[in-house]
């Protein structure tokens, strides 16, 4: 079979997508994928075929995609609910397509479309564990359950560390300075280690920074969560279920898009707690301490949910089974 995946060219729309497209192209079927260039370089490094459709840079329009269909003529489309111009894409050519989602169902009012009102009829990779997801979403017959993998290019970097670690982010898109600088200083003064991921803010616009603390512009995620105690971030979807997959409490400050709806979930579940600045420290110190063990239990009863999901590579096997 050729498969192509779309996405937007962003680190939280396409890294959701990488680990089946890696898995279905080693179960021997051809893979390209279609995103702007700023995502590029980690789809190339594993063998999965970028390209740019006509002069795309972050969203993809149907008629974008349209003359790529025409020269690529792929047996299945998977594109992710951030793309909906792929979706009309494949339809008006006559291909299936597949939705994949990057986390819970996309709520209304975040400025994306919703999947089920541009191509209601497509099935659904489903990333989500049902226990977050959507129960409106979880009614619907074509979902098809996949565990989520976190994915981050590989660096040799290690975070060597004696006492609790806690990961600081605050994604790609809605970090700033003064939230960066006011979280490190809350958690700086805890008995524990501190890394930091500032993404679109340069570490030096956070100055000095006690000890306790390392700042870097970007590290990589998914082997640093697994040996994290908490991690405190913004409520993005690949941060969320990544700490989850790792089995780690939460410490969500939502700034906006769908991360208000991650962040209730997350505390609904007894996983995490959703905070200001100013409880950063108390939330923080609480989901650390032992006598608060009930967070880590309820991180990893998700965690034991995720694994029990089925992964990318059994997926891949059965990829024939899901085209009309």
């Amino acid at each position: 079979m050729r498969v192509l995946f779309a996405s937007l060219a962003s680190v939280g729309h396409t890294y959701p997508l990488i680990p089946l497209a890696i898995a279905v192209r080693a179960a021997g079927h051809e893979v390209h994928f279609a995103a702007g260039e700023e995502v590029h370089a980690p789809l190339a490094a594993n063998g999965l075929r970028p390209f740019r459709p006509a002069d795309s840079f972050y969203e993809i329009y149907a008629e974008d995609l349209a003359p790529e269909l025409d020269r690529l003529r792929p047996d299945l489309v998977v594109h992710e609910w951030g793309l909906p111009g792929a979706a009309i894409a494949a339809t008006r050519a006559g291909i299936p397509g597949i939705w994949h989602g990057f986390g819970r169902m996309v709520p209304p009012g975040i400025g994306l479309e919703l999947p089920m009102a541009v191509a209601p009829d497509r099935p659904h990779f489903d990333i989500c564990p049902p226990s977050l997801q959507d129960k409106d979403f979880l009614d619907n017959g074509r979902r098809i359950p996949v565990r989520p993998v976190p994915f981050s290019p590989p660096e040799p970097w290690r975070v060597e560390h004696t006492k609790p670690l806690i990961y600081l982010t605050l994604g790609t898109a809605f970090g700033t300075a003064e939230l960066l600088t006011t979280a490190v200083n809350a958690l700086a003064a805890l008995d524990a280690e501190v890394v930091v991921a500032t993404g679109r803010v340069t570490p030096d616009q956070l100055g000095d920074v006690p000890a306790n603390v390392t700042v870097r512009s970007w590290v990589p995620q998914a082997d640093l969560l697994p040996h994290a105690d908490l991690v405190v971030h913004h409520g993005g979807s690949g941060t969320t279920l990544g700490a989850l997959a790792a089995g780690v409490p939460q410490l969500l400050l939502p700034q906006g898009a769908d991360q208000f709806a991650n962040a209730d979930a997350v505390s609904a579940a007894g996983a995490g707690l959703t905070g200001t600045t100013e409880e950063i420290a108390d939330h923080a110190r609480k989901l650390l301490s032992p006598r608060e063990n009930g967070y880590r239990e309820a991180a990893r009863s998700v965690q034991a949910e995720i694994a029990a999901m089925p992964s990318p590579e059994k997926i891949a096997q059965r990829l024939p089974e899901f085209l009309p």
